[in-house]
């Protein structure tokens, strides 16, 4: 049994020393037809970058430089524990598939060192299942683990059976194999970090396309209303996001105000959004009423909400003549109405639970909003207040309407550019913890 070389070649076999049995010349020949079989795949090896190609030129050098009768690279199957043949120079059967914990396979991969087995038949590791199966008899065996370069995790082993000279491996073939299985190791990490690399760029290109095509189910310019102005910031954690506002026409006239949060992140609550927003275009074609919109909602969108999933929205209702917004809340905010002229602040309240808690009908708030000459309505999800910065320090919801008291005398799209910059300042990298989503809406000053 061999024991893990501190190197490809130990320092007896790099000072030459003869092996005990073998003839000087037998030795020398055996020696450079190996190192030139090693040389030669380190430069087939060196432009492959393709994972069955360096397989099988693995395999087959090494069983060609080694003079056996039969070579098997076995990859390892981490997750289930087993290693499995990828590429045979033989093999009588479809794949061969093995425990960690049994057999020489097992042992070279757990011990992470090579071994010798001059006469498996006698060692209790033996297991002659495969050799009934595939009908070869197996005379000797020699083993060694590809080991991750990087961080020394197990890639596979690389196993060798009978030497055609019809004695046993010897300490030569050994250091041969060693080499041979570094250089495999160090092929499968550069094809592992290849695939890594290539499928991350196809999903940072799939979410870029799935960011612009949600992009553009929010409103591309928002509308002109005669006495009043809009302002609006989404903002996704990820490449998409669970968030959503939108402004929607209503069959009497009146003009909808939306935002929504899906809980959680990322690509589930992105689905979960668009299927809301396709279901308010359609209920305000023909109804005007914000709290039988979300009802109606609720009772589509439930059965659709799993693991807990649900869904924060608040529907308004502005009539730009009356200056009269109502509301429907579905447990949403942040959300308030700023008198500026008063200094005051009014919690837009829920009227309701978030959609898919319970069936029960949303209502709308009994006490509509008033706004008069510079009033701001401010609607958020709570991406805004939840912000982290380096410090761990949150951003919070007194932050939040402080700021707007601060900047209060500015229209609504620098007041949100104010608001922009504080936030932005909570995050801890290009994007935020969460998505964030602000939409204001100011009636101007005669």
């Amino acid at each position: 049994m061999g024991g893990r070389a501190e190197s490809p070649f130990d320092e007896r076999f790099a000072a030459g020393e003869l092996l005990q049995g073998a003839e000087p010349a037998d030795w020398v020949r055996h020696r450079l037809t190996g190192l030139t079989k090693l040389m030669e795949i380190t430069r087939r090896l060196a432009a492959q970058t393709a994972l069955d190609p360096i397989l099988e030129i693995i395999t087959e050098g090494a069983c060609q430089a080694l003079e056996c009768e039969r070579a098997s690279l076995f990859l390892y199957d981490e997750k289930r524990r087993e290693l499995y043949t990828r590429v045979a120079t033989e093999l009588e059967i479809r794949e061969i598939r093995t425990s960690i914990d049994a057999g020489f396979n097992g042992w070279v991969g757990r011990n992470k060192r090579p071994l010798n087995v001059p006469d498996p038949a006698a060692d209790e590791r033996w297991n002659s299942s495969i050799d009934q199966k595939t009908g070869f008899q197996t005379r000797s065996i020699l083993a060694a683990p590809l080991i991750s370069p990087r961080d020394e995790r197990l890639l596979g082993t690389l196993e060798l059976l009978n030497k055609k000279s019809g004695s046993a491996f010897d300490q030569a073939d050994e250091n041969l194999l060693l080499a041979f299985a570094a250089h495999a190791a160090v092929s499968l990490e550069r094809v592992e970090l290849l695939e890594n690399y290539r499928q991350t760029r196809e999903l940072e290109i799939s979410l870029d396309a799935a960011r612009k095509l949600q992009a553009g189910f929010l409103p591309q310019r928002l509308p002109s209303i005669e006495g009043y102005e809009l302002a609006a910031w989404w903002h996704p954690a990820l490449g998409v996001a669970g968030d959503y506002y939108d402004v929607v026409p209503l069959p009497d006239g009146r003009l909808a105000l939306a935002v929504a949060d899906v809980s959680g992140h990322g690509l589930g609550p992105s689905l979960i959004m668009a299927s809301v927003r396709a279901m308010l275009h359609v209920l305000s074609r023909t109804l005007s009423d914000p709290a039988r919109i979300l009802t109606l909602i609720n009772e589509t969108i439930s059965p659709d909400l799993k693991m807990g999933r649900f869904v924060t929205f608040l529907l308004g209702a502005l009539d730009s003549r009356q200056h009269r917004f109502d509301f429907a809340n579905a447990g949403h905010g942040p959300a308030f109405h700023l008198r500026r002229q008063r200094g005051e602040t009014r919690q837009l309240e829920a009227t309701g639970c978030p959609l898919g808690v319970e069936e029960r009908p949303l209502r709308e708030s009994p006490e509509p909003v008033i706004l008069e000459p510079g009033d701001l309505i401010v609607l958020t999800t709570d991406g805004v207040i939840e912000q982290h910065n380096q410090d761990r320090e949150m951003f919070g919801r007194q932050r939040l309407e402080q700021l707007v008291h601060e900047h209060q005398k500015l229209p609504a799209p620098g007041l949100l550019e104010q608001l922009k910059q504080e936030i932005s300042g909570y995050f801890r990298g290009s994007h935020p913890d969460d998505d964030v989503t602000i939409l204001i809406l100011e009636r101007k000053y005669n």
